[in-house]
């Protein structure tokens, strides 16, 4: 790997293709998301090792909720478990935690731990991790729309700055590059307004499956990439 001038600062990753890695075993849909879920903490000490600061990682969209209900109910079971599970691991390695997305659907006590989790890790210094769950792109630029008119912001001082500083994470850089795994090749409506000008990185590779590797290819493609942001 070059140089630390020649990795993105932040990473963003559409964690799919857990339903087609337990479907392959012949397991049900929530084994590949078990699976997916033990691939978090791995993964993430990968990109820590690499020395990228913030990954983003995309776990439950809002239209996710469209799902059949015993699948839902078994990713908030999974959700809650990985939380009392990970936390703790995730601190004494002085990763910071941060919930992007809504919480308002979210049962009390799943709010409750999501904010134990994030108060804990709260002044760690190593990795940000950003766990996107009831996330979607345009919900939230709609929240950050309702936020703004909440505030009474005249139109004519809403600007591109204004409306950034509106958004769930203000404080998180743009994703230098976002990576989907599985196969598909969209955004799937994650961090539509902060992917405006970020690299894009498909890999056929099955989320439960992906590993060093896969993240050192990644990373090494994003080294070739020429960032212009609309200039020449």
């Amino acid at each position: 790997m070059s140089g630390p001038q020649h990795l993105p600062l932040h990473v963003a990753i559409i964690m799919d293709g857990n339903g087609r890695w337990a479907k392959k075993r012949g397991l049900p849909r929530l084994a590949g998301h078990k699976a997916g879920g033990e691939n978090i903490r791995p993964v993430a000490k990968v990109f820590s090792d690499c020395g990228v600061r913030y990954l983003s990682l995309y776990a439950f969209s809002t239209e996710n909720w469209n799902r059949p209900e015993m699948e839902v109910a078994g990713l908030l079971t999974l959700l809650s478990k990985k939380i009392d599970q990970e936390t703790r691991a995730f601190h004494e390695q002085n990763t910071r935690l941060l919930h992007l997305g809504r919480q308002d659907r979210m049962s009390r006590r799943l709010s409750k731990k999501v904010q134990a989790a994030v108060e804990l890790t709260k002044d760690n210094t190593g990795l940000t991790l950003c766990l996107a769950f009831d996330y979607g792109g345009r919900d939230e630029i709609v929240q950050a729309a309702r936020r703004i008119a909440d505030a009474g912001i005249r139109a004519e001082d809403i600007d591109e700055p204004l409306l950034a500083r509106h958004l769930y994470l203000p404080d998180i850089p743009d994703p230098d590059l976002i990576i989907r795994t599985g196969g598909e090749s969209r955004l799937s409506n994650f961090l539509l307004w902060q992917a405006a000008y970020s690299e894009l990185y498909f890999s056929p590779v099955l989320w439960p499956d992906f590993g060093r590797q896969d993240i050192e290819q990644a990373l090494s493609e994003y080294e070739h990439r020429q960032r212009r942001f609309g200039r020449i």
